[in-house]
């Protein structure tokens, strides 16, 4: 979960779910784990081809002081889409096998009990948790400063999944005011920078987006120079 404001937290949200959703033709059921503040949840519903939303808090906490503070964001446990579960995500896929069209990890960044979520054991399991052609998406911090923890991300998902790729965007209120999402895929043919489903504008007023545009979903993988390098470099010192 990103420390973002109602200033700006959409730009968060909206990308680290719809990067996934509108990569993958039909994902009908999609795991959330993290995100107890609701804001994934809330754009996940938004998806017309969406049917089921398992959301997985090991937190109760989180939730309840989300829904008196951040109300514009706990509001996506609203949904009728969404079963909300207070569990430990790991456990909870486990028991999941081949079920998940998507899964997003909407996790803080990894230092004490968030750095399970950025380790390959849990890359390993959500493969094993997805259906057929399945995408995962994952936050996987900034590259101003933090590199090592993004390239470990990509290259967990360039050993486990037949296709990979690192997008960006930008949060103001995030550290550095950049944020990564490392995805990954099931479908040798997924092309993450050219999504399959394509919105009009018209559309995208219609789902009250702010940020997430079909061509911001494009400009998202192209990255700096010494980025590319850094993904490219199987080889790099990893931190996790």
């Amino acid at each position: 979960m990103i420390q973002c404001t109602e200033f700006d937290e959409y730009s968060y949200q909206e990308m680290i779910s719809f990067l996934p959703l509108f990569s993958h033709p039909k994902p009908q059921r999609v795991l959330i784990v993290g995100g107890g503040d609701g804001g994934v949840a809330r754009e996940v519903a938004k998806h017309p081809l969406v049917e089921i939303i398992d959301q997985v808090e090991i937190d109760e906490r989180v939730i309840e002081l989300s829904k008196i503070y951040l109300p514009f964001m706990a509001q996506g446990f609203d949904s009728p889409k969404v079963n909300l579960h207070v569990a430990d995500g790991f456990k909870f896929m486990e028991e999941h096998f081949q079920y998940y069209d998507v899964i997003i990890t909407d996790s803080s960044d990894p230092i004490g009990p968030a750095v399970s979520l950025f380790q390959k054991s849990y890359f390993e399991l959500m493969k094993r948790a997805l259906r057929q052609g399945g995408i995962v998406c994952s936050q996987a911090d900034t590259f101003w400063g933090h590199l090592k923890n993004s390239t470990s991300m990509h290259n967990h998902c360039k050993e486990i999944f037949a296709k990979a790729a690192y997008a960006t965007s930008y949060v103001s209120t995030y550290p550095a005011g950049q944020i990564g999402f490392a995805l990954g895929s099931l479908d040798e043919n997924t092309d993450f920078s050219n999504p399959v489903q394509k919105l009009t504008n018209q559309q995208r007023k219609d789902m009250k987006l702010r940020y997430y545009t079909t061509d911001i979903h494009k400009a998202a993988f192209a990255l700096p120079a010494f980025v590319i390098d850094a993904l490219d470099d199987s080889e790099n010192n990893l931190l996790l």
